[in-house]
């Protein structure tokens, strides 16, 4: 029987302190306080559940001041159990007491307001979330920051003309809604101009009562001239003094939040873009955090202010996505952010390197310059980083919801926005997106351009869900639904497709206007010097969805017989002909008809597409060498994403003129090669292509601007270059 009264002593003071240790405490404390802390130890037992929210709520001062790793990682001591305790412990003892403190030095003093930290979630800002898929890291509670204004740059540009205020202070302007409705009715007035001798720009500005009232776009023709923050212009020493012509051309509609098409991104500028666009984003980024910190100041003090004077957010803390096509490019780009901010620390900097460096594998040599550009270091298309700045802080693989930075890639963000296992998509954090580039857009159309519509179907959207947002600081276009309009859309592309072509059409609605940059070329045939003939074969249709039909009927009846000769009741044709395919689609129907027609049953012939293993591939490239293959079908994206080099090549026919002009000159090359080695006579060559009057866009890079209108209009359906 001693057993049972054993366990019931053990067990009336668990009870016992599950009930009262708020009691206890709190009778204990102020006991102590009154007799000193001899007896701290004690207390410290009773008050632990306290203890351990010590951290949601402040970090210590000597974790705060504690340098980042080597690694550049967030840095986070770990402390034995006893002694986090006892620290703790004189923290939440000693809150109440020096708060008290603090406000009464403050009341006695004209300075400005420290430093201060709470757990609230500021207007704008949502909590964290736990969707795994929108989200690559746990993030911490989330940190406000009151920083004093007072000997900073946050007024640095407040006595100045500001295009960031001059945009964002339509929240005021009465001519919106005429701005938006001219934008939603598609009225614009356009103004082209040239830019340089190689370029040419066409501005539109909403067409609405009074337009010589509506903003400009500003020249810069130095980075100096560029209106940015103090802590960002100490970058440009690194910069040259003075832009090219297109340079300051784009500079003038990035700052003005003007949506941006470039279209002739290439090696030798790409460096000089991103770097551009770098600085306007952080130049954004610390702006907004500047304003919304200047109106929190304000908050505290007029505390008869419902907040609603200070409209200065949108429904999440996301203002900047990028797109992306390979974490090769994500690298870059995060290295040209970084290189610009005076960071004192960049957590998770370390993982961030070992994700996204280029890793062991070799990168074969001899590959182009846009090649190794694109493809060179880690090449993986599906990625999402969140990217989240404190005043000298950078921390990687930040949460969606807590991000100012987005860099994705379309594939990666897709899948971010529907969580495998809820089923739910969650495309919020894009309802408040201020600045939305895409870089390098021709490489994400070898990719699946659908991924880039369905996002842009989901940007800039009413929230499903509140995510702690104060409504009373939303700007009132953001609450009215016309968060697309304040929007800026910047794409840097190498070259114009139709895809990317309807979306700044049809799709942009920003009331400052848009701009298309396009360069003026003097066509690809005429940088090859190469003796073959050049024939370019039009042929009729009447609408985009009839023009693979009329396409292949004009193949199989005026092409594929000159190929040919007949022998007996079959064809045969000479070895050597590469047929080039722009879509697989079109791939795939080419191949079944050469392998199941009648006519060509004898025809011997091998493919390479974007699915082709690299033992068939060998195969196939093999066998056309040697003459065992008379044709090999070889598709655009087995180009973009392999640069084979076919050897035996003796006649090409584009079946579809490429996207690339550069691809043009590659695939004509492959002929050079053939008459070097002596494989064939020069008159024995030529290039033959098929396009239509849809494919004007291609056919301009081929045979240049001056020339293009011509094969489109005039009589006749062949034209031949030499």
């Amino acid at each position: 029987m001693g057993h049972p009264r054993q366990s019931q002593k053990r067990q009336q003071p668990q009870s016992f302190k599950k009930g009262r240790v708020k009691v206890v405490s709190k009778a204990r404390a102020k006991k102590e306080q009154k007799e000193g802390s001899a007896k701290i130890g004690q207390r410290s037992t009773l008050i632990e559940p306290r203890v351990k929210r010590e951290p949601l709520y402040s970090l210590r001062e000597e974790d705060r001041n504690h340098p980042s790793d080597s690694d550049g990682s967030a840095s986070r001591i770990q402390h034995d159990s006893s002694q986090d305790i006892h620290e703790g412990l004189y923290t939440v003892d000693s809150s109440y007491r020096t708060l008290l403190q603090s406000l009464t030095d403050n009341s006695h003093r004209d300075g400005p307001i420290q430093k201060k930290r709470r757990l609230v979630p500021p207007p704008g800002i949502s909590p964290p979330t736990t969707d795994e898929n929108a989200v690559e890291e746990p993030d911490e509670a989330v940190e406000i920051e009151y920083e004093s204004t007072e000997g900073s740059e946050v007024e640095d540009t407040e006595n100045d003309f500001d295009p960031f205020r001059e945009h964002f202070d339509y929240v005021q302007d009465k001519r919106l809604n005429q701005l938006i409705q001219a934008t939603n009715d598609s009225k614009w007035l356009v103004e082209k101009s040239p830019v340089g001798s190689s370029w040419i720009s066409s501005l539109r500005i909403p067409d609405c009562p009074s337009p010589e009232e509506s903003r400009k776009s500003s020249l810069y023709l130095r980075y100096s001239e560029l209106p940015l923050k103090q802590k960002l212009k100490d970058a440009l020493i690194k910069f040259p003094s003075a832009f090219d012509p297109s340079c300051a051309s784009l500079a003038s509609h990035i700052f003005s939040y003007q949506d941006l098409l470039f279209s002739d991104r290439k090696v030798e500028n790409a460096d000089q873009l991103r770097d551009l666009t770098v600085l306007h984003v952080l130049n954004h980024v610390f702006k907004t955090r500047d304003k919304i910190l200047r109106n929190n100041v304000k908050v505290l003090k007029e505390t008869n202010n419902d907040g609603t004077a200070f409209q200065d957010q949108g429904f999440t803390r996301p203002k900047v996505l990028v797109l992306l096509p390979t974490r090769q490019s994500c690298l870059k780009w995060a290295e040209a952010i970084t290189s610009k901010c005076r960071l004192e620390q960049q957590e998770n900097k370390k993982r961030f390197l070992e994700s996204y460096g280029p890793g062991a594998e070799h990168f074969p040599e001899g590959k182009p310059a846009d090649f190794q550009d694109l493809f060179g270091g880690n090449d993986n298309d599906s990625f999402r980083l969140g990217m989240k700045f404190t005043r000298k802080t950078v921390k990687y693989f930040a949460q969606f919801y807590s991000s100012d930075i987005i860099l994705a890639s379309p594939l990666g963000l897709r899948m971010a926005l529907k969580s495998d296992k809820t089923k739910k998509e969650d495309y919020d954090f894009l309802s408040s997106i201020e600045i939305f580039i895409i870089d390098q857009a021709d490489a994400l159309s070898m990719q699946n351009w659908d991924h880039v519509d369905f996002i842009f179907n989901k940007i800039n959207l009413q929230p499903k869900e509140a995510h702690g947002c104060d409504f009373s600081r939303v700007k009132n276009p953001y609450l009215d639904g016309h968060a697309k309009h304040l929007r800026q859309t910047i794409f840097l592309s190498a070259f114009n497709f139709p895809s990317l072509n309807k979306i700044f059409v049809s799709q942009l609605r920003n009331v400052a206007g848009k701009a298309q940059v396009s360069r003026i070329y003097g066509g690809a045939i005429f940088d090859l010097r190469l003796p073959s003939r050049q024939i370019f074969s039009r042929y009729d249709t009447s609408s985009p969805l009839l023009d693979p039909e009329d396409r292949f009927n004009y193949f199989i009846a005026a092409v594929l017989p000159s190929l040919t000769k007949y022998s007996g009741q079959s064809m045969e044709i000479q070895p050597g002909v590469l047929i080039f395919l722009p879509l697989y689609a079109d791939f795939v129907r080419i191949r079944n008809h050469l392998a199941s027609a009648t006519t060509t049953q004898h025809i011997s012939f091998g493919s390479i597409s974007e699915y082709t293993s690299a033992r068939d591939v060998s195969r196939a490239l093999s066998h056309f060498y040697t003459g065992r293959h008379s044709i090999l079908l070889y598709s655009e994206r087995a180009h973009h994403f392999r640069r084979y080099h076919i050897k035996g090549v003796k006649q090409i026919v584009f079946y579809g003129l490429p996207e690339n002009p550069i691809f043009y000159k590659e695939l004509a090359g492959y002929l050079s090669s053939s008459i070097s080695e002596g494989r064939v006579e020069a008159h024995q060559t030529s290039i033959r292509a098929l396009f239509s009057k849809f494919d004007l866009l291609k056919i301009e890079r081929i045979v240049g601007t001056l020339r293009y209108q011509s094969l489109l209009r005039d009589q006749g359906d062949t034209f031949e270059f030499l």
